[in-house]
């Protein structure tokens, strides 16, 4: 960026960056933060106040262990929700095994990370029980949101 706007940069990046995810047709995620403060020649706040733009604006959204992505309707509850409702989804009952690292990285599409962050905190909510050496059980069924 030449000079700043007296706009606010932020809200030029936004906007270039809205443009870029209008024009491109498959376009899926977008380049790291470190890749945008190189392209633009910002620090890292600048372009996070830009993305939370998008984010608000309901086109981009924040994947945990991906980065940030183009939104395109479909599912956009968080990893955590996603997670908790399989116990729903699946029918999962209080004692039931509940799925494995590796087979919820392949359903939600997120790094092992991000996976155990989230198994970490069902736990510590109750939702969930380790057993060593047999995996994760159910230990509590998620008490039901009402979503808009």
């Amino acid at each position: 960026m030449p000079e700043a706007s007296p706009r606010g940069t932020y809200l030029v990046i936004a906007e270039a960056l809205r443009n870029e995810i209008e024009e491109g047709e498959g376009i899926d995620t977008l380049p790291s933060e470190a890749d945008l403060m190189r392209s633009h020649g910002v620090g890292r706040n600048t372009i996070r106040r830009a993305l939370k733009v998008l984010e608000t604006d309901g086109l981009v959204e924040s994947a945990p262990g991906i980065g940030w992505r183009v939104a395109r309707g479909g599912d956009r509850r968080s990893l955590a929700e996603r997670m908790t409702d399989v116990i729903a989804e699946d029918s999962l009952s209080v004692g039931d095994a509940y799925p494995s690292e590796a087979k919820l990285c392949e359903r939600f599409g997120a790094s092992r990370t991000a996976v155990r962050r989230v198994l970490a905190q069902m736990e510590g909510n109750g939702l969930l029980a380790t057993v060593h050496g047999k995996g994760r059980t159910v230990r509590a069924l998620p008490t039901p949101t009402v979503r808009p």
